[in-house]
């Protein structure tokens, strides 16, 4: 059996008291629950060292993860976070490759990679993002694309490395839309994902490998999503704005854990 991940990302959201309110009103709900789900909150960059500093002293079972790094280790990089402040700040992952970096922002395959590489040096755990747009998707490129993303930004890693990435499917037509990928849609691309790293690193590792699902990832349709063979959480993002919502997205985790 294996444990699910639940990752909140607040994108560009919340001010500080609204951001400690929240992270109190979690712990708060959750402070009676048993939990095998591990939980990853990722809050703007100003917020972390607060959100880690609030998991410590509530002793509650949540990491810290920021939303971003710099591909730079540090420098003459005005405006730039890098992966050496991110840890010192208590955070212990990292949002890799997010498709709103990538449309916004350009960041390619390259500068992804460059990314990785630095976030596992300074210990951090990426969590790496793929997907593909709906125009790619529609002239059946999806599985091409998602291919390239992962060769070309993460199968330079040897093994040692690669254990230490979570990846993240989101397709891009489903996020913020509304529209989520069917869980026939989502397993089949998390199974196509899971045969790469199969090839690349061995059975072994593509099992022990964490895939979660992210695109309109909510209350109502994360149990469905989660019992899915190959998909093995979420990164949730609007949804996980709301206490309440995002407790409910993981008490489908717990479920769907259960019933494995």
């Amino acid at each position: 059996m294996k444990n699910k991940i639940v990752i909140g990302n607040w994108k560009m959201n919340n001010s500080f008291t609204e951001a400690e309110e929240l992270l109190t009103s979690i712990a708060n709900i959750m402070e009676d629950m048993t939990l095998e789900t591990e939980i990853v909150i990722c809050p703007a960059f100003p917020y972390l060292e607060m959100a880690a500093d609030l998991a410590e002293d509530n002793s509650f079972p949540y990491y810290i993860g920021a939303q971003n790094v710099s591909s730079e280790e540090k420098g003459a990089y005005t405006g730039e976070v890098s992966a050496l402040m991110i840890k010192s700040s208590g955070a212990d992952f990292c949002i890799i490759g997010h498709s709103e970096r990538r449309m916004y922002f350009h960041e390619t395959n390259v500068c992804l990679r460059k990314k990785t590489d630095i976030a596992i040096v300074n210990d951090l755990i990426p969590i790496f993002c793929v997907g593909e747009q709906l125009v790619e998707r529609e002239a059946q490129n999806h599985f091409t694309v998602i291919e390239n993303q992962l060769k070309e930004s993460l199968f330079h890693l040897d093994r040692s490395g690669f254990e230490r990435v979570i990846l993240a499917y989101e397709p891009v037509w489903a996020i913020g839309t509304g529209i989520t990928a069917t869980p026939a849609q989502a397993q089949e691309m998390h199974a196509f994902i899971r045969s790469l790293v199969a090839e690349k690193y061995g059975t072994e590792q593509a099992y022990n490998t964490y895939i979660l699902y992210g695109g309109s990832c909510n209350s109502k349709n994360a149990l469905d999503l989660f019992l899915c063979k190959d998909i093995d959480g979420g990164l949730i993002g609007g949804a996980s704005l709301t206490a309440n919502e995002f407790i409910e997205i993981i008490r489908a985790a717990e479920t769907s854990t259960k019933n494995d």
